[in-house]
């Protein structure tokens, strides 16, 4: 069993759905576009895996993808169904299409992840009188357009819904109805056995410098995240200049982690940027890496300085789970995963001198402050953030969910 399967087995009581006198297993079934990487399809599979460890059965609905094979290794059954489409008839036939599966297969709770397929499962749990779980991960675009708004609203018409920080709750009081006993903050969650600086082999980290060219000698400075402007590659490279004075050499390399994915325009702009301030030899885009968890430990401090809120955000939890330092912008997520002058440094968004600053003194940390760093991020995330907590909260979630069921039933 990979490490990525350890830290959630053989955690959970078993979770059962009373009929009557007997039991049986519940039957969960999850409900997203499709499953390629991403912190939706992630969160699905770690569900999943939560469901099937505590007695239930799991089912996921979707358009495919390549974490089908993960989540069937989990013991989990993936169903195959046009659910990344937007296009009214094919989500009117995706409603019907889901009603039959619940049928056949005794669902006791459907639980949505995404906009499009959660007006399809909505309509399916209401017609087959089952409870609908949902599970609002973004700020979604356009939430001040009243029309956008209402394509959204889908995400807060759950029997419970699910907000994967206060960050998003908040935003969905601002500019939702709902009531509060629906309401749950659910983080997302980091497997600490697979982001544990122990369980990172020698070799591994061997192989990532080589490919890397990195020296030994240089401090690393991280950004994981795909290249697209708003997670703020531009920011962090406007403030290396600076950085660079303030500690005042430049045995530094950064590394930007992520792929382009067709933004070759911002790749290119990223390089130039590079070569204006003269950091060209220090700047380095190094694109998808496969083995994050030796990529961090490669790194003297991690880097999220998002333009934009983010949700949640798994890299300063991932990064704080392998003890890493974080400087991250003072925003949506990260000012509730990041303890500051504890695990990392909050920085205002855009403020370059700010950046600047917090990085120089990432840099220049004793070895006793940056070992206490280590140790209070990784204990930080093993109590609150951890794939324990996650799914332990989620599968609270659905026993509210049917008890609310069985009391407007009774009522």
């Amino acid at each position: 069993m990979s490490a990525s399967q350890n830290e959630t087995q053989a955690v959970y009581r078993p979770w059962r759905q009373t009929q009557g006198s007997d039991f049986r297993p519940a039957v969960i079934l999850q409900v997203l576009p499709e499953l390629e990487i991403g912190g939706v399809e992630r969160g699905t599979v770690d569900i999943a895996k939560a469901i099937v460890d505590g007695g239930g059965v799991a089912l996921v609905a979707s358009q495919g993808g390549r974490l089908e094979r993960e989540l069937e290794r989990v013991g989990a059954r993936h169903i195959a169904l046009p659910l990344k489409s937007k296009n009214l008839l094919t989500m009117r036939q995706n409603g019907r299409l889901l009603a039959d599966l619940i049928g056949a297969e005794g669902v006791d709770i459907v639980h949505a992840r995404s906009r499009a397929p959660a007006w399809s499962a909505r309509w399916a749990a209401r017609h087959m009188q089952v409870p609908f779980v949902t599970t609002f991960h973004g700020t979604y675009s356009g939430y001040t357009n009243p029309f956008k708004r209402y394509y959204n609203s889908v995400m807060t018409m759950g029997d419970q819904v699910i907000a994967v920080s206060g960050f998003i709750a908040n935003h969905i009081r601002k500019y939702y109805k709902i009531d509060e006993e629906r309401l749950n903050v659910v983080p997302r969650g980091t497997n600490v056995d697979l982001f544990n600086p122990e369980n990172v082999s020698q070799e591994r980290l061997i192989a990532l410098s080589t490919q890397w060219r990195l020296n030994g000698d240089d401090y690393v400075i991280m950004l994981p995240g795909r290249l697209t402007r708003w997670k703020g590659q531009a920011f962090l490279i406007k403030a290396i200049p600076a950085m660079l004075e303030k500690i005042g050499h430049r045995n530094v390399r950064c590394l930007l982690v992520g792929s382009d994915q067709g933004r070759t325009a911002y790749r290119e702009e990223l390089i130039a940027l590079s070569r204006s301030l003269d950091v060209q030899d220090i700047v380095h885009i190094v694109d998808h890496c496969a083995d994050m968890p030796a990529a961090y430990m490669l790194a003297n401090v991690v880097v999220c300085p998002s333009l934009d809120p983010e949700a949640f955000g798994r890299v300063p939890t991932e990064g704080q789970a392998m003890g890493r330092p974080i400087v991250a912008t003072a925003h949506g997520g990260a000012t509730e995963t990041v303890l500051p002058g504890e695990t990392g440094w909050l920085v205002a968004a855009g403020e370059v001198a700010q950046l600047s600053q917090a990085l120089a003194q990432v840099l220049t940390l004793s070895p006793e402050r940056r070992e206490a760093i280590a140790q209070k991020g990784r204990q930080h995330v093993i109590e609150k953030f951890s794939l324990t907590q996650m799914a332990e909260q989620t599968l609270a979630v659905y026993d509210k969910a049917l008890q609310r069921i069985a009391r407007n039933n009774a009522a």
